[in-house]
């Protein structure tokens, strides 16, 4: 195998990777012995018909896409790695040979990780940022605790409000046709929430508990289900009960259910110091994204697209394994919200071009500083992923390989990185 390498613009790179006629061959002649059963010609028995029989019958190039593939496959990582460059996109590929007899040759081009030519990163002016909690902050706090400990009762003696609970059986027409998925019984729908379509909610607003009510709405021309969007619909609506939310007092009594503190005062003080503490990390997190934004528009990198969308792609596969685990397929989802994957890529471009920016110029001043990720540094980081996992230290470390240990590395001098910047700031 042999690689050239031809620089391109915008940090992107081409390589030509030849592999001889003799590995060509081989390849060719896996795939047959994988293939050959699966194939049969007049004259002979399954799995026994030589190879240059089916080359001559269905053409030389039958075995040409698998033999490729598995070359490209084998030799794209040895030609990266001998080329001595720094890949940081999927390589698009193309193949530009492959006939029997001659060299195998195939493209990659790559996009390369991009210099960084530093600006100013000590003494770049952050905001100040309040972090002391109001008091409207702290009742609001405090609802959410009592919403989450109302209780439901049953409402007898008026009609449906604005924020009531209407318990109904309901089932929805188009032109006079039930429709799938438009039935329901006993559905507890929160008036005001806007969880259901056009004016449903509000068209119960006034009615009482055993009544019977023709709802009549339009479904968004974006609705997700195609052979509805747009459409009127009837609803036939049938209320069953009415519920509202009964808030518990605000007393001591209160503050003992949902507290380890016997008085109100006690809890107040309590939940308003979590508050402070949110807000000060929130602040932090702000302050430090406002310090590396200013030091990315002080430096100078030229980010290739191919980059760009890699990270977005590898976002937008995060996202996917993080639905999966909460049992909803990327499928699903798609369903749900009527987009694409690649609409989805490029909504997700101008944060993966931050989060490269960032990444590059972090890298950058830990090795102008010259940081360093000590064996301390290591083993405080490799504890704290142990606790935040529950495994013990050893056995975690067990699952790290080379290539785990330099990235974790790579992230503790990045962290380093922005603690200088952040030790430099004005305000």
């Amino acid at each position: 195998m042999s690689v050239q390498v031809e620089n391109l613009e915008k940090n992107m790179a081409k390589l030509t990777i030849e592999v001889s006629a003799e590995e060509l061959d081989k390849a060719i002649q896996t795939v047959y012995m994988k293939e050959k059963n699966k194939i049969s010609l007049p004259g002979f028995r399954k799995g026994k018909v030589p190879r240059h029989m089916i080359e001559k019958m269905y053409g030389a190039e039958i075995f040409f896409d698998d033999a490729a593939n598995a070359l490209i496959s084998q030799e794209y990582p040895k030609a990266v790695e001998e080329s001595a460059i720094d890949v940081v996109s999927r390589p698009e590929i193309a193949v530009t040979q492959i006939e029997q007899g001659k060299p195998f040759i195939f493209t990659a081009e790559v996009a390369v990780r991009p210099e960084v030519t530093l600006g100013e990163y000590k003494g770049v002016p952050v905001s100040a940022m309040d972090t002391s909690v109001t008091e409207e902050e702290l009742n609001q706090e405090i609802d959410k605790e009592r919403e989450s400990n109302a209780r439901m009762v049953t409402v007898e003696d008026r009609t449906i409000a604005d924020g009531d609970f209407a318990v109904i059986d309901y089932e929805g027409f188009v032109d006079g046709v039930a429709f799938e998925g438009g039935k329901d019984e006993n559905h507890s729908l929160q008036i005001g929430s806007h969880s259901f379509i056009d004016t449903f909610e509000e068209q119960l607003i006034g009615k009482s508990a055993g009544e019977e009510v023709m709802v009549n709405v339009t479904f968004p021309e974006e609705y997700h289900a195609k052979e509805l969007a747009g459409k009127e619909a009837v609803f036939q609506v049938k209320i069953n009960e009415i519920k509202t939310k009964e808030l518990p007092e605000l007393d001591d009594e209160f503050a003992q259910d949902v507290s380890e503190f016997d008085t109100l005062a006690e809890y107040k003080e309590s939940v308003k110091k979590k508050l402070e503490e949110r807000k000060k990390a929130e602040s932090e997190r702000a302050r430090e994204d406002e310090a590396i934004q200013a030091v990315i528009e002080k430096a100078e990198m030229e980010i290739p697209d191919a980059m760009v969308d890699t990270q977005a792609r590898s976002m937008v596969e995060d996202f996917a394994n993080r639905i999966q685990q909460q049992g909803l397929s990327m499928e699903q989802y798609m369903q749900f919200t009527g987009s694409t994957v690649e609409q989805m890529i490029e909504q997700m471009k101008p944060e993966a071009l931050k989060s490269i920016q960032s990444r590059l110029v972090l890298e950058a001043v830990g090795e102008k500083e010259n940081l360093q990720a000590s064996e301390e540094d290591v083993e405080a980081e490799i504890t704290k992923m142990a606790d935040m996992y529950g495994m013990e230290k050893e056995e975690l470390k067990k699952l790290f390989g080379d290539g785990e240990m330099e990235s974790l590395k790579k992230d503790i001098v990045v962290q380093k990185a922005v603690e200088l910047i952040m030790e430099n700031v004005t305000e």
